[in-house]
């Protein structure tokens, strides 16, 4: 019995020995440090779901709100006031960021004076004043009758006395003040120029060659308000459309950054240009008015009747001008005379930076910002895109004090100044760390006007982004929908035929200047991307939204008029929140390179159909681009392989983090800093802007262009410059995607 017991003893014994060696080797231990564990971080969807869940439209409606209270242009006691309250959400115990500071720069302003404002007035011979435009626009509500409301001025535009005949030039082309010039003599003329087909500065600096002496601009409401002029019934304040005394603010340099210090940073003690060496400034008088004085005007002019193409919607034909007025009318033979008194001066603006501190890869920034100062009070633009940053920072902030949640990678927060005079306060700050922004920034991301209208999100991109745009908005419900997806929407009203995936959103490039991206990629070749929500544009001709750097961009409006609810601003902040919570976590960059061969494609055909058989013709090849934009598709299709074939999570770290180099520095290719010696700013060779209306590769769109007006042997001399800058820019591009071995 003794013998059968303890015979069960041991075997009992065994059994548990094997049971514990079983255990402790059957159960995986990982022992490893926390930083080898820690490099596996990837982007939780479950995190992204609660981010999209806690967006509080009501909490962006309070934001504008407080944004909006005062007029904040650059520099002024209300921006000043913003900049403090920026600084207080971020760095508030509960909700703020790791760290925030403000950045200032010594940068060069122009503005009108208070005490004498620019004045339009029509003259008769013997200098009694016929007509005056107004001063200020028509007040309808208190705030904007605020004091700090800017009268209507073209910053930058020369102080000068101008007057003479008035004539309509249309929208200020080139070609306009060409045709204009076939009929009449325009030496010592006034034009009258409406806004659109060229930029706001563009249209004196084409006009002085022709011996115009001063410019008018205006808003033609055929082009703004569908026709509508009557602030009775019509427009504000009862409806969004620009009532008669509205009138565009805005700067009227072609360049961006601080205009006496190209290339530098602004700081106190930088060198300086000359203020007459300022490049891309009007050389004449320029002054924008509403559209009311402008029919005063325009409606009294004689000489014969403008092209249809030039015709809008006022009650008259428009005349070329006689020049000056009609015979019949009561300003004949009188003159427009126009005073302007802008003064330029240094003043101090402040950007102001935040940073939530990456827990693995802190060397690798995912870069979100907006402009925070306005022309008025801006609630549209910029401040809708200040409170859906803020509500962002708001929901990121509580999980990062909490300590629920790290990024993996740094976020940089910035609330840039002085945009409105030319994207200073990023340009400045692009200047100032452009070395380590070009070694370390992974995507920049702009929400400058975040809700133009409530229809559906309009994208422009480089090709690379184009992937977590659209993972993100098939993630997020369409403004008032529980049901159809941002993406869905979107493909009802901005869509293209993809060769690679059918119908898809159509994802604009990012060609112009027209925000803070301008900066980084043109500058700097940061891979960048342009989001809003914007209006059905088969229901209106409105080139932009109508109350656009007005007084009447204000509160009331944004609320009544452009989002009422704040769900489109809502839908705006989850999809941007989305975009840069994957752009910060996921362990590969959620960028995809043959999108990017598909754009260069798109770009090759447009060469060879428009102009492969006039390069021809001349000598020059196309082969070489061909060749070029071939070996990218290649290696662009090889490191797509790579990447599906490989387990990132259990091969060397080392491996993502080469892959990620290759998506993060692939727009850093294409950046030749010689390739536009006259474009200040613009490096990136395939997204630079241009003048041809060929959608291809601008260097070579505009040689090829300007070579068959002219014929001129050296200037096809310059199309074949470019085209072996940009074949050279895709070709380098290309083996920045494959190992030195291949």
């Amino acid at each position: 019995m003794l013998k059968k017991i303890l015979l069960f003893g041991f075997a009992g014994l065994a059994v548990l020995a094997v049971g514990i060696l079983i255990g402790h080797f059957g159960i995986e231990q990982d022992n490893s440090p926390k930083w080898v564990r820690d490099l596996s971080q990837n982007v939780d969807e479950s995190l992204i779901k609660k981010f999209i869940a806690e967006v509080d439209n009501m909490k962006i409606q309070e934001n504008l709100r407080k944004l909006t209270e005062v007029p904040h242009m650059a520099t002024t006691p209300g921006d000043e006031a913003t900049v403090e309250y920026m600084l207080k959400r971020w760095q508030d115990k509960d909700s703020g960021l790791d760290a925030a500071w403000r950045e200032d720069y010594r940068v060069y302003l122009s503005f009108p004076k208070k005490d004498t404002p620019n004045t339009v007035t029509v003259v008769s011979p013997s200098n009694a004043v016929l007509f005056k435009a107004q001063e200020k626009e028509k007040a309808y509500t208190p705030d904007q009758e605020d004091p700090e409301v800017v009268q209507p001025y073209a910053a930058y535009g020369p102080a000068g006395h101008a007057r003479g005949k008035l004539v309509y030039a249309n929208q200020g082309k080139v070609s306009d003040y060409e045709l204009l010039n076939r009929t009449l003599d325009l030496s010592g003329t006034i034009a009258i120029v409406r806004y659109g087909g060229a930029g706001r500065g563009a249209k004196a600096i084409n006009a002085a060659p022709f011996g115009v002496v001063g410019v008018l601009v205006y808003t033609d409401p055929y082009d703004i308000n569908d026709g509508l002029m009557s602030d009775e019934n019509e427009t504000y304040p009862h409806s969004w459309y620009l009532p008669p005394s509205g009138a565009e603010r805005g700067s009227f340099t072609s360049d961006f950054g601080d205009p006496l210090t190209p290339y530098l940073a602004a700081k106190k003690d930088t060198y300086r240009i000359p203020e007459e060496n300022i490049n891309g400034a009007p050389p004449i008088p320029i002054q924008p008015i509403g559209f009311g004085d402008a029919q005063a005007l325009i409606c009294e002019l004689g000489g014969s009747a403008a092209p249809t193409d030039w015709q809008g919607s006022f009650p008259c034909t428009y005349n070329f001008g006689g020049p000056g007025f009609r015979d019949a009318s009561t300003y004949q033979d009188s003159e427009v005379k126009l005073d302007v008194y802008n003064a330029g001066e240094l003043r101090n603006s402040a950007n102001v930076m935040g940073v939530i501190w990456g827990s693995v890869e802190p060397d690798r920034y995912v870069m979100y910002g907006n402009h925070r100062d306005s022309w008025v009070h801006g609630a549209i633009d910029p401040s809708s895109g200040t409170a859906v940053m803020l509500e962002i920072t708001r929901i990121l902030g509580e999980k990062v004090k909490s300590g629920k949640w790290r990024p993996r990678r740094t976020i940089i927060f910035g609330s840039w100044g002085a945009e409105e005079f030319g994207l200073i306060g990023s340009a400045e700050y692009a200047e100032e760390y452009i070395s380590k922004l070009s070694q370390r920034a992974v995507a920049y991301i702009n929400v400058d006007i975040s809700v133009f209208a409530n229809a559906t999100l309009r994208a422009s991109a480089s090709p690379i982004a184009q992937n977590v745009i659209f993972t993100a908005s098939k993630q997020v419900n369409a403004a008032g929908s529980s049901s159809v997806s941002v993406y869905d929407n979107w493909l009802k009203y901005f869509n293209r035929t993809s060769p690679t995936y059918g119908l898809i959103p159509n994802v604009g490039y990012l060609t112009g200047a027209g925000s803070d991206y301008a900066p980084f990629i043109h500058y700097m070749g940061i891979t960048s991307m342009d989001l809003s929500y914007t209006y059905d544009r088969s229901k209106t001709r409105a080139r932009i939204y109508p109350a656009y750097h007005t007084a009447y961009d204000t509160f009331d409006y944004a609320s009544k008029y452009i989002d009422p609810g704040f769900t489109s601003h809502q839908t705006v902040a989850r999809t941007a929140g989305n975009i840069l919570l994957r752009l910060a976590d996921s362990l590969l960059l959620p960028f995809n390179c043959t999108d990017y061969a598909e754009s260069l494609e798109g770009y090759l055909t447009g060469t060879v159909e428009n102009f492969e058989e006039l390069l021809k013709a001349n000598g020059i090849s196309t082969e070489p681009l061909k060749e070029a934009v071939k070996s990218f598709r290649n290696a662009a299709a090889n490191l797509d392989r790579v990447i599906h074939s490989s387990d990132l999570l259990n091969e060397t770290p080392l491996k993502a983090r080469r892959i990620n180099d290759q998506l993060m520095l692939l727009d850093r290719a294409f950046v030749d800093p010689q390739a536009f010696p006259n474009k200040y700013a613009y490096r990136h060779v395939i997204w630079a802007s241009r003048t041809s209306g060929v959608a291809t590769f601008p260097g070579l769109a505009d040689a090829v262009e300007k070579a068959r007006t002219t014929g001129l042997k050296e200037d096809w001399a310059e199309a074949h410059k470019h085209l072996s800058i940009v074949t050279q820019a895709i070709s380098g591009a290309a083996h920045t995607l494959t190992e030195v071995h291949q």
